[in-house]
């Protein structure tokens, strides 16, 4: 008999993310919490321990955080989760928020950097192309960059005399290139490594004057940090001996960076002392870092989670840094990794079993979305309620995916989503030769990557899949290309080698609607009618062919985004996921 109520509560179990804090201040924080049901922006106060609730809209509030000073916290403030919409600032001890660049008119975000003594730098994305705008109190903002491709605000150097800007001038937005520019708009220095080699921007140094700036690069074929400095023209790469991909932000003082080390869906962080290049391990459980940041007093914080352990705020000093309010989220089932022969090399995926029951199980194949993303061993409500329900899940880092190098994430390109097809399937025999998996009972589902293979899965691979379970998918991609964001645009045009008029058979090839007619799987496809990233008309039109042929489908429609920030909409929708899966492989 499944627990309602115990993978319910791993949804509504309040939770908060790793607080960020003010640079002149750092007893100012700002941190997103689910406790009133929604996620919102919160403000506490580390001197007095007060905490208060800064947003209160109806579909929640994703993007926030702090000025240097701590007098403000800057939100982002969209239309019912349709991305599209101006930055707000709202005074850190309380009062009403107000537009923080009157004058600007809505937008989608393209970073953001703020600076003491109340500048701003704002990135924007419209239908027009992409620009940023330095805005200075009490002025008109003025247009500092803009261009049709894809870009944004990197980074402020400490004393605003740098700003630094990624780009994609060269048309290729999956692998980005470096300006660095002074407020006037003069350009200071260029990095780009060439083609199918990206650079972006991860920050100044923290200290006025200083004109290093922190880069990740992929040189030698995976994640790694330089440092450049665009006035001195130098580079100083920063080479460990470590297997995985590197990621890096400074230590307050600049004189070391926090490294996050991540390898096979697990992370490990170390210091890395500049001047003796020496790297010191930071002891932190096995698991998934997600989110860490170096204090002041040399303290480092961070956000971790198992797939069996809830998350938690933890620091270097051994203190649960942020507790939210009630009881933590029940504990769930750890995962196993597999590696499987592929087309392309071997193939790591993560299967979580029930505790109950033996195989062959039903079995649900949860696809992640991006592509450039991967799933690891962090806490998952949702793998956790199908594994309630008595399904093992399995869990496919295909091509396509971050953290295998970069080889490996490009090897989607203009071959889009067939290539990735090839490495689920080969987990899909694995799962069934294997005895993991009943063939008669497997279940192909993910959210917006994830939904658009798991459409184009069962279109192409009709016979390998039992139930299809899509969210917020792609499911026409021509139309989904017309109507979605500009900077989804110029990521398609990436990643298939041109829009949909200058190379129409590779669309044709990778779109779900062209195998609409092989589908034998029944359908449940959740979409949200606010949706920029995989907009609904493109969804109506694959539902209309469904129910022309005839295929058994149902759809499940909300009034928000690309997903939900509320947390009773993320449990009915669950609820409907499992509900369809277990109704059509007989275990209602």
């Amino acid at each position: 008999m499944v627990d309602e109520e115990r993978w319910k509560t791993r949804f509504r179990a309040a939770r908060v993310s790793l607080p960020g804090w003010a640079r002149t201040a750092p007893h100012r924080c700002v941190y997103r919490s689910n406790v009133t049901g929604t996620w919102e922006i919160y403000a506490w106060d580390r001197t007095t321990g007060d905490r208060r609730q800064v947003t209160d809209r109806p579909n929640g509030t994703w993007m926030g955080g702090v000025d240097p000073t701590g007098e403000w916290i800057w939100w982002f403030a969209d239309t019912d989760g349709d991305e599209f919409g101006v930055w707000m600032r709202t005074p850190f001890d309380g009062g009403d928020s107000t537009p923080a660049v009157p004058g600007l008119e809505p937008s989608y975000p393209a970073g953001l950097a703020l600076g003491t003594s109340g500048l701003a730098l704002v990135g924007r994305t419209t239908d027009a192309g992409n620009s940023v705008h330095l805005c200075r109190p009490g002025a008109d903002p003025e247009v500092l960059y803009e261009h049709a491709e894809d870009a944004h605000v990197a980074a402020l150097s400490r004393d605003e005399t740098l700003i630094a800007i990624g780009h994609s001038e060269h048309g290729d937005s999956r692998h980005m290139a470096l300006r660095v520019v002074r407020p006037d708009g003069t350009t200071v220095a260029d990095l780009w490594d060439g083609p199918g080699k990206g650079v972006w921007g991860a920050g100044f140094a923290p200290v006025p004057g200083d004109t290093r700036l922190l880069v990740s690069h992929e040189r030698r074929g995976r994640d790694e940090m330089l440092i450049w400095d665009p006035v001195a023209g130098t580079e100083q790469e920063i080479v460990l001996d470590l297997p995985g991909e590197i990621d890096a932000d400074w230590y307050p003082d600049g004189s070391a960076l926090l490294v996050s080390h991540s390898h096979h869906a697990r992370d490990e962080l170390y210091r890395y002392d500049l001047a003796a290049g020496e790297l010191e391990p930071i002891d932190t459980p096995r698991g998934v870092i997600g989110g860490a940041t170096a204090r002041p007093d040399g303290t480092v914080e961070f956000s971790w989670s198992s797939a069996a352990e809830p998350p938690v705020i933890r620091s270097t000093s051994g203190a649960v840094v942020l507790t939210p309010p009630g009881p933590p989220a029940p504990p769930s089932v750890p995962v196993e990794d597999v590696w499987v022969d592929g087309p392309a090399g071997p193939i790591h995926a993560l299967v979580s079993k029930p505790k109950g029951g033996s195989a062959p199980y039903p079995v649900v194949f949860e696809v992640h979305g991006g592509p450039t993303a991967q799933d690891d061993d962090s806490f998952d409500p949702s793998v956790a309620a199908w594994v309630d329900h008595g399904f093992a899940v399995v869990r496919v880092n295909y091509r396509g995916s971050t953290g295998y190098g970069s080889q490996w994430r490009d090897a989607i390109e203009g071959r889009v989503g067939l290539t990735e097809l090839e490495d689920i399937t080969a987990v899909r025999d694995w799962a069934v030769e294997s005895g993991l998996a009943d063939p008669a009972r497997l279940v192909l589902t993910g959210g917006s990557w994830g939904g658009f293979l798991t459409l184009l899965g069962i279109g192409t691979r009709p016979d390998d899949w039992s139930v299809a379970v899509a969210a917020v998918p792609v499911a026409d991609y021509v139309a989904a290309y017309e109507d979605e964001m500009e900077g989804l645009q110029a990521f398609d045009r990436s990643l298939f080698g041109g829009s949909p008029e200058e190379v129409p058979e590779r669309y044709r090839a990778s779109s779900p609607i062209t195998y609409v007619e092989r589908v034998k799987a029944p359908v449940l496809i959740l979409a949200g009618e606010n949706d920029p990233r995989c907009p609904i008309r493109q969804i109506d039109n694959y539902l209309a062919r469904l129910a022309e042929l005839g295929r058994p489908h149902e759809v499940y429609r909300y009034d928000a985004g690309h997903g939900s920030l509320v947390v009773e909409e993320r449990i009915k929708q669950m609820a409907a996921e499992i509900a369809f899966a277990r109704k059509h492989l007989g275990m209602a």
